[in-house]
């Protein structure tokens, strides 16, 4: 079992910049890759950014490629995603997962093994 818990979220002005963090209790935190998806309001969940377990590989929605980074500490049992240059689109209730998935991330219909409970981020224009 592992569960998941979001942090960081906000109100934040446009062009601005947050942390999101993702603490993750059980032991094989790290055996696991870790995500983050975000849901708007009145629109579905959708993929933002994924870390392989050993952290070497990343993926990232064309949305946010370019101003969103993804890392994880394994030694933390924690995922973060640092935001940048935000966009009131942006705003969205952002959910962290983790997942044995290798690749794929993001495909339609896929069920994600652990989901957070989700941090709010909203971007003021």
């Amino acid at each position: 079992q592992v569960q998941l818990l979001e942090s960081g979220g906000g109100l934040v002005q446009a062009g601005g910049s947050r942390r999101l963090s993702c603490a993750a209790s059980g032991r094989t935190f790290s055996s696991y890759s870790m995500g983050w998806f975000r849901q708007a309001p009145g629109k579905e969940r959708e993929f933002v950014a994924a870390i392989s377990w050993t952290g070497s590989n990343t993926y990232y929605a064309d949305s946010v490629k370019g101003r969103f980074t993804i890392s994880r500490d394994n030694a933390k049992n924690t995922v973060y995603l640092q935001l940048n240059s935000l966009k009131p689109e942006d705003t969205a209730v952002y959910y962290c997962t983790a997942d044995k998935l290798v690749t794929g991330w993001g495909t339609p219909g896929y069920e994600y093994d652990y989901w957070g409970q989700g941090t709010q981020v909203t971007v003021s224009s």
